[in-house]
């Protein structure tokens, strides 16, 4: 199997972790190349950028909408997608034993929605960018990955993370030095994309704060993004409809799924503890509890 085939099969199998890793570094290979044959054939090659890049001009935003969403895949330089991709996956997956690949891409996307209008929000209203609205444009997965970082730290804050030169620290320590990093950095060269950082986390601690209070701010988004991917899905399964007679059958059957499901999820205090379990599962054990 040659390595095109491993990364089509690695991409259609992984979750959507993978998929975006997978995604912002494609777009990124693109861009580049694109980049290197608009220079050698004597063109502007930042056109290719502008096009797919977030404008802090509400004027050009409007000609150019799709912006919101193409900006938090577009990268350029090569330590910026590094660094991106790095803590995406790292926090990514610590997501993932908790929540489901569902929830990570609502989180993902919302976060880079909310970091995108905090951008134009401070280039528009805040008279210190006013000089520089028509020629500011945002690009990166940052406030999409923050969001994932601070909806994680809010989640198990105590989460260990063994960093290289430094050792063992606890997620919720990144979690604040970076937030802290971004505010004090509001009116540096890189104010805009701080405010979409900020905008980012905030809206991960907001996401995260509402699940722990048993509210699914983004079900409806959920749904409504599970339901586009799965236009695009290939080999559809057949929906079969039993129509049985015999109800007593299905109750019973319904019962074992139930106490499996419990079962499963008892083992898993066992072995890991309370603060392990996801939010579903923490639904399945009080909706038991209910029941006694």
């Amino acid at each position: 199997m040659g390595i095109a085939d491993e990364i089509k099969r690695s991409f259609k199998n992984g979750t959507y972790l993978t998929r975006l890793i997978y995604i912002n570094i494609a777009i990124w290979v693109i861009i580049r190349l694109l980049f290197v044959a608009y220079s050698l054939s004597g063109s502007d090659g930042s056109q290719v950028l502008n096009w797919l890049a977030l404008p802090a001009s509400l004027d050009l935003f409007i000609s150019r909408p799709w912006t919101l969403l193409t900006y938090m895949f577009l990268h350029f330089e090569i330590l910026h997608i590094l660094f991106n991709v790095l803590w995406l996956y790292g926090f990514g997956k610590i997501f993932l034993e908790y929540h489901n690949q569902q929830k990570l891409l609502s989180l993902y996307l919302i976060g880079g929605f909310v970091g995108g209008l905090s951008f134009m929000l401070a280039f528009n209203y805040i008279p210190l960018f006013h000089d520089r609205i028509t020629e500011s444009q945002l690009l990166g997965a940052s406030a999409s990955v923050i969001a994932i970082v601070i909806a994680s730290a809010v989640y198990v804050p105590n989460h260990l993370i063994h960093l290289a030169f430094i050792g063992p620290i606890k997620i919720k320590w990144i979690a604040v030095i970076s937030v802290m990093l971004y505010v004090i950095s509001l009116s540096g060269d890189n104010a805009g994309g701080n405010f979409a950082h900020v905008g980012g986390a905030l809206w991960g601690w907001i996401y995260m704060s509402q699940l722990l209070a048993g509210r699914n701010i983004t079900g409806s988004f959920d749904r409504l993004i599970a339901k586009f991917f799965s236009w695009f899905r290939i080999g559809r399964k057949l929906k079969i409809n039993y129509n049985s007679t015999n109800p007593d059958y299905d109750y019973n059957r319904n019962k074992v799924i139930r106490q499996n499901e419990i079962n499963d999820v008892l083992d898993k205090i066992g072995k890991s503890g309370y603060d392990s379990l996801t939010f579903e599962e923490r639904e399945i054990l009080f909706k038991m509890g209910q029941k006694k």
